[in-house]
């Protein structure tokens, strides 16, 4: 039964609630690792334009809401252009003054202060991967073919019942979920499956299968599939000790499929359309909404992870682009010049903009504005 699409209120509702609370998360990393080693905080805005409430806390920090809940941003102390360097002001600061800034701490100190807001991202996942595996359990179901689906690449390949698959394109899986994850970013590839057979362990090259599917709310998704009915699971109880270490794997996992899928992007071996922007994001915020709290807060833990990982990326006006300028200067035991730093920072502004065009038009794209 296909669903009705959210009422446009719903879904902005929704995406503004997703957005706001993974940019606070990923602003507050930022602000309590700088607040950690010194570092004073003269603004910390949830979302931009004009202030529509404002209050300026004892550390003088000035806590704002903009007109716009967009993003937000957190400005530690001391004036510097988007590449943290200080202009000509900071120098007439007093000592006392600019102990507190960004630009007076050790290298060390400001690449854990960046790192921050991606951390805290992955530690927003894991808290809420954590809490589903406390709430619903762990399902336990080992990669052991019960079965094989007649014309599909499992039975090309030559896959019996009783065979333990082992490892997919050099993987290596333990369960049916993990296994139908691995095969999922595989359409239509040849890869190689290792399994075990009556103690002898064998490789096969299968190419992997295309299966398209609608959701509820019609959207279509292409996966790849074997060709391997799934067993009923076993549902095992996890302990709030055994939670966050099967959380931190499951993020780690997930980061590894973001970095193959990119890279088969890049290659050419899945269409760009496939990338979404913002208003893809908008409309699936509000889908999983209306489906239910669970449903929400799992989508929250999966754009929280790519959040994450697309700040680490290592392109300047990022978190990462700051981080590969700083190892550049442990390296070379001084910073970039400004004019090579200003530079990098337009290029990875003009990649930025480039990038939200082409994941918009995607974006419009799937909505069926260029149908014709």
């Amino acid at each position: 039964m296909q669903l009705e699409s959210p009422h446009i209120l719903v879904t902005l509702f929704a995406f503004l609630l997703l957005l706001g609370t993974l940019v606070v998360v990923h602003e507050l990393g930022h602000y309590l690792v700088g607040r950690w080693f010194g570092v004073k905080a003269d603004k910390f805005s949830i979302g931009f334009g004009p202030q529509i409430w404002g209050r300026v806390d004892k550390r003088g920090t000035l806590w704002r809401i903009g007109a716009l809940p967009l993003g937000g941003s957190v400005q530690p102390a001391g004036a510097m252009n988007p590449a943290s360097q200080p202009d000509e002001n900071w120098e007439k600061l007093s000592a006392a003054e600019r102990n507190q800034t960004f630009q007076s701490k050790a290298l060390w100190k400001r690449a854990l202060i960046v790192f921050a807001g991606p951390a805290v991202n992955f530690l927003l996942a894991i808290l809420i991967l954590s809490g589903f595996l406390l709430y619903y359990g762990q399902a336990v179901n080992p990669p052991v073919v019960q079965s094989v689906a007649e014309g599909t690449a499992a039975e090309n390949m030559g896959l019996k019942p009783g065979d333990r698959i082992l490892a997919v394109d050099g993987t290596a899986v333990d369960s049916f979920g993990k296994l139908a994850t691995e095969i999922a970013v595989h359409p239509n590839e040849r890869i190689s499956i290792r399994y075990e057979r009556s103690g002898a362990i064998r490789t096969e090259i299968a190419k992997i299968g295309v299966l398209e599917e609608v959701d509820r709310f019609g959207n279509k998704y292409r996966r790849g599939i074997l060709g391997l009915p799934i067993p009923p699971a076993e549902i095992r109880e996890v302990g709030i000790i055994g939670a966050p270490w099967l959380a931190t794997k499951e993020t780690a996992n997930i980061v590894r499929l973001t970095v193959k899928t990119t890279g088969q992007i890049i290659s050419g071996r899945r269409p760009i359309s496939e990338l979404g922007g913002p208003l893809k994001i908008a409309k699936v915020s509000g889908e999983q909404f209306v489906l239910g709290m669970a449903a929400f807060l799992w989508l929250t833990a999966m754009i929280s992870i790519n959040l994450g990982f697309i700040n680490l990326l290592p392109i300047p006006m990022l978190d990462g682009g700051h981080l590969l300028l700083y190892g550049v200067e442990a390296v070379r035991r001084r910073p970039a010049t400004p004019v090579v730093q200003e530079w990098a920072f337009r290029a990875g502004f003009a990649v930025l903009v480039s990038f939200m065009l082409m994941v918009t038009f995607n974006d419009l794209a799937s909505f069926g504005l260029f149908g014709k």
